[in-house]
C-alpha cells in the first residue's frame, strides 16, 4: 500500500502554455532550453552544466540514431571492461539496436503506427573531459558542430508494447491512435541529477500531444526507485503491475505501468 499510495500522488501538472504546440520539432527544443535556463538556479548540478546548450529533438538522421542506440547499450547492459571482446560485443549490441530502432521509426514495424527517437544532445566541447567513451561511443554531427546524445527515448504510437503490460486508457475502438507508450528511457551516467530525464519526458509529451496522443503510458522496473521518482514529477501515476509469474517467465525484474493524460 505505501508503494502504490507513493506512486498515485501526482504532482501538480505543469501548465500546457509553458510549451506551445508546434509541427516544427526544432521549436520544441528551443522552447524548452529556455525554460530549463530559467530554472537552472534552483538545480543542484553534479557536473556543473550549462543546459542553456541542451538540445531536445526528434531524431531522423542514421548517425544520431547510431549514437542513440550507442547510449542504450551503454545503460542498459553491465560490462567488464577487462572482459575478453567486450568492445566487440558491445559493438554488435548496438548494431542490433540500431537496425531495429531504423525498422521502428520508418514505420516497417507490425503494430507500430508512428515511431519516434527523441534525443538530449550537448556540444562535444562542453561536455568532452566528462567521459572519453560516452563522447567517442555516443557522437554525431549536426549543422558543422559535434554533439553528443546524452540522454533518449523512443515514443510509441500502439495499442501495446511486446512482452509489456497493456494499457488500458482510452477504453474505445482504435485506442492504438491516441494511445502511446515510452520505451528505452535512458540517461548518461555521467549527466545524472542535472533534469535531463525530466526535460526529456516534457518534450516527448510535447510531441505525443501534436500527434493526438491522450493516453500515455511507461513501463518501470518495481525496485528502480529513482526511474519512478522522476516518472512521478512528471506526472505519471501507477495504473497496474506485471504479474510475478510473467516477470520470472521473461527472465526480469517485475513491472509497474504508469499513466499520464495529455
Amino acid at each position: 500500500m505505501t508503494l502504490l499510495s507513493f506512486l498515485c500522488s501526482c504532482p501538480p501538472v505543469i501548465p500546457r502554455s509553458w510549451f506551445p504546440l508546434t509541427s516544427n520539432t526544432s521549436a520544441f527544443s528551443v522552447n524548452f532550453r529556455t525554460q530549463i535556463h530559467s530554472s537552472a538556479s534552483t538545480n543542484i548540478f553534479t557536473q556543473n552544466l550549462d543546459t542553456t546548450l541542451l538540445s531536445i529533438a526528434e531524431s531522423f538522421y542514421e548517425d544520431e540514431l547510431w549514437a542513440a542506440a550507442c547510449l542504450r547499450v551503454r545503460s542498459f547492459h553491465q560490462f567488464r571492461p577487462d572482459a575478453f571482446g567486450v568492445r566487440d560485443h558491445m559493438r554488435y549490441l548496438a548494431e542490433r539496436e540500431f537496425e531495429a530502432l531504423k525498422e521502428r521509426v520508418s514505420g516497417k514495424r507490425t503494430g507500430f503506427r508512428r515511431v519516434s527517437c527523441i534525443n538530449a544532445s550537448l556540444p562535444l566541447s562542453h561536455i568532452a573531459s566528462l567521459s572519453h567513451d560516452l563522447c567517442s561511443s555516443c557522437k554525431f554531427s549536426a549543422n558543422g558542430e559535434e554533439r553528443i546524445v546524452v540522454a533518449t527515448l523512443d515514443l510509441n504510437q500502439c495499442l501495446s508494447l511486446p512482452d509489456e503490460i497493456v494499457g488500458l486508457k482510452p477504453e474505445v475502438t482504435g485506442a492504438d491512435v491516441t494511445r502511446a507508450y515510452l520505451s528505452n528511457v535512458c540517461v548518461a551516467e555521467e549527466v545524472h541529477r542535472n533534469g535531463l530525464g525530466y526535460a526529456l519526458l516534457e518534450v516527448s509529451k510535447l510531441v505525443a500531444y501534436d500527434w493526438g496522443i491522450t493516453d500515455l503510458y511507461v513501463h518501470v522496473a518495481v525496485d528502480n526507485e529513482p526511474a519512478k521518482k522522476l516518472y512521478t514529477k512528471s506526472g505519471f501515476v501507477y495504473e497496474s503491475d506485471e504479474p510475478a509469474w510473467q516477470a520470472r517467465f521473461l527472465d526480469r525484474p517485475r513491472r509497474l505501468l504508469l499513466w499520464s493524460g495529455l
